[in-house]
């Protein structure tokens, strides 16, 4: 089709104009594909000191707790340089500084978590600037930096003799037994994370159903069935403690809240009348590795992997997309729990287990 008339005049004055452009540039020895691989203008990348609040402020409080300390290292280090100053080799640097000065714990593996857990703050780092469009992802150093390879874990289950010890222990040591027995009972009905005993609120308690909502990691929440006792026991707490109904349920004789320190005080304290508990390293998680295995080995995979708070897509294993459609139910669960207490649970007895 032959175009005629205005819009055949406004063609080859545009056509001019390209034609000059693309003269200009091959005098100067560039092409098109030149412009475009200038990168585009970005803002003033900040240093650590300025952006890591930011970032801090931005993610959960779980992660906050995981990564703060590595994040306050690195202000120590290199608070006043920008943040797409460092280079890969700088990290690793940073890594075996952190690894060579790590406070050893009871756990110690050499470092090797600190430095893991190195890595991955800064990458949940400069995963936010990238998103904040203040360095290219090409350019990203934390991604280019291996975290070290995990090794086995060494938790496995306590037998029942050892269980035993470990709550008589704990019942008859120390300045508050009452507390650190509920905290033993509360993770071996529910094999719950530290973090989801230190979330539990007053409100969180189904009395009826004697079901408690817990919140963990990756902001997961499920509701959790607990036996008869148990709950009479948190409920009986939460009153003689004055706990609010919003506020954290497991708390002092003098009201205040418990933190992560109760949870070492307690295994310290355990370490020091059973020498076996300080030499194996034991562990409130081991509790849940307790749990799991017998619930696991009675009532198979699919029940442990929801009496767990496992999601699709963390803490599967290998069973694969099978899991998808064998999903266990609350009351399944509730059935393991009554046969682990020996006593009935009112969503088991609902269900005819």
């Amino acid at each position: 089709m032959t175009i005629t008339g205005p819009d055949a005049r406004t063609t080859a004055p545009g056509q001019a104009v390209v034609d000059a452009a693309m003269l200009v540039l091959e005098r100067m020895g560039l092409t098109p594909a030149d412009l475009l691989a200038v990168p585009a203008a970005r803002p003033a990348a900040p240093t650590f000191a300025e952006y890591i609040p930011v970032v801090s402020a931005l993610v959960s409080d779980g992660c906050r707790r995981a990564y703060g300390s590595y994040w306050n290292r690195v202000v120590e280090q290199w608070g006043d340089r920008c943040i797409d100053e460092p280079t890969p080799s700088e990290i690793r640097q940073l890594v075996q500084h952190v690894r060579a000065h790590v406070v050893p714990r009871r756990n110690s593996r050499g470092g090797r978590s600190a430095a893991e857990h190195l890595i991955a703050a800064l990458r949940c780092l400069y995963k936010h600037a990238e998103e904040d469009g203040l360095i290219d992802p090409a350019g990203n150093p934390a991604r280019k930096v291996d975290k070290p390879r995990r090794l086995p874990s060494t938790r496995r289950a306590v037998a029942d003799k050892r269980l035993a010890e470990i709550n008589h222990a704990a019942a008859t040591t120390g300045d508050d037994p009452e507390l650190d027995t509920l905290l033993l009972r509360l993770h071996t009905e529910t094999a719950c994370r530290r973090g989801g005993a230190l979330a539990l609120r007053p409100q969180d308690l189904d009395a009826e159903q004697c079901l408690v909502l817990l919140r963990e990691k990756g902001e997961t929440v499920r509701w959790q069935p607990v036996s008869p006792t148990l709950m009479a026991a948190l409920r009986g707490h939460a009153a003689e403690r004055h706990a609010p109904a919003d506020g954290q349920l497991l708390r002092y004789r003098n009201g205040r809240g418990i933190t992560y320190r109760r949870y070492d005080h307690l295994w310290e304290r355990l370490g020091r009348h059973l020498p076996w508990v300080r030499a194996q390293q034991i562990s409130m998680h081991w509790i849940r590795h307790t749990t799991l295995t017998w619930v696991e080995r009675n009532f198979g995979y699919a029940v442990a992997k929801a009496y767990a708070g496992h999601t699709d897509s963390s803490g599967g294993g290998d069973a694969g997309a099978t899991a998808t459609y064998v999903r266990a139910t609350t009351h399944e669960v509730a059935a393991a729990l009554a046969t682990l207490t020996g006593e009935p649970h009112p969503l088991a007895i609902q269900e005819g287990w």
